[in-house]
């Protein structure tokens, strides 16, 4: 599959990274709006052409896929441009805060007859799907509750992610992490969620503190933030132990820890590249050929637990989901 990256973006690098691990991926074009920026950074990474505007990506026709890195404000006009040229779309997470534009999203992938999917690299990697393994096999007993974390120190109210107009803040950069994780481990959808948050930059969840409530009374707990230091953790808390991650949402130093009251053990998993697994994944599902992991179902449940928790957060009540 021949690829075009929708920008210059910084994450671009990783998923250039996977796409080498893997005979299923070729990154073919880059575009950005300032055509210098485009050649330079084909140059840096051996990319073969590089065009001066999105709308010039989206014309060449050597182009399957498209990659679309771009602030989240601008993930689904750009991804439905993208689908409407004919294109399959890898759209980074999270696709939007906004259920309506999810949906729309992928009425086009439908109606164009391309494939579409949310780009949460994480749940490709196997440590993930060894969590998942583990619960489903009860070593943990009956689930009770999830907790997450993911937080990075972020200054620089000039950074995308700090900008209320492009749709930044911390739960919609490192906390929609969070949601997908306490989701995985609770096997279904919450029914009601509660947040609390503190504003900085411009406009913008700086942290949050998100409760969400679970079928079979599993309650999920997760922080995320810009205002605090850098922590990250899922864990899977049932009445005979729980699965500790340390590292879930990157896995660079994957393993499992199965902590007991007896004692912890720790279940090796091997290193992968998430990146390397998402593009196999990816073009698997285009082709027709099997499933994806991530469809729209899972999309759009993100985007509703995301609308959520900040419905609840602006106005300091409970949201419903039911």
């Amino acid at each position: 599959m021949r690829w075009g990256l929708l920008s210059t973006a910084n994450i671009n690098r990783k998923l250039l990274g996977g796409a080498e691990g893997t005979d299923e991926a070729t990154v073919v074009a880059v575009a950005s709006r300032d055509r210098s920026r485009a050649e330079a950074f084909a140059r840096e990474h051996g990319i073969e052409r590089a065009l001066g505007s999105y709308e010039a990506l989206l014309e060449d026709p050597e182009i399957d896929a498209v990659y679309n890195p771009l602030p989240n404000s601008m993930h689904v006009p750009w991804t439905v441009r993208a689908l409407e040229a004919g294109k399959h779309v890898l759209c980074e997470k999270p696709m939007s805060r906004h259920p309506e534009q999810v949906e729309a999203a992928f009425a086009a992938a439908r109606q164009q007859g391309r494939h579409l999917e949310e780009a949460f690299m994480w749940r490709h990697h196997p440590q993930t799907h060894k969590l998942r393994e583990l619960l489903d096999a009860g070593v943990v007993g009956r689930l009770r509750m999830v907790t997450a974390s993911f937080s990075f120190p972020l200054a620089d109210v000039s950074d995308i992610r700090m900008q209320a107009g492009l749709d930044g803040g911390s739960l919609m950069d490192v906390g929609c992490y969070c949601v997908s994780g306490c989701r995985l481990v609770a096997g279904a959808e919450p029914e009601r969620v509660h947040a609390e948050h503190a504003i900085g930059g411009d406009d913008v969840d700086v942290s949050l503190a998100g409760t969400l409530r679970f079928p079979d009374d599993v309650i999920g707990q997760f922080h995320c933030g810009f205002a605090i230091g850098g922590r990250h953790h899922l864990e899977a808390i049932g009445e005979e132990g729980s699965l500790f991650l340390a590292d879930p949402w990157h896995g660079g130093t994957p393993g499992i820890e199965l902590r007991r009251e007896d004692g912890t053990e720790t279940i090796e998993v091997a290193p992968a590249n998430p990146y390397t697994h998402e593009l196999i994944d990816f073009a698997r599902a285009a082709r027709g050929d099997a499933p994806p992991l991530l469809g729209e179902d899972d999309a759009l449940a993100q985007a509703r637990v995301i609308e959520a928790l900040y419905a609840s957060a602006a106005t300091s009540t409970t949201k419903g989901l039911t």
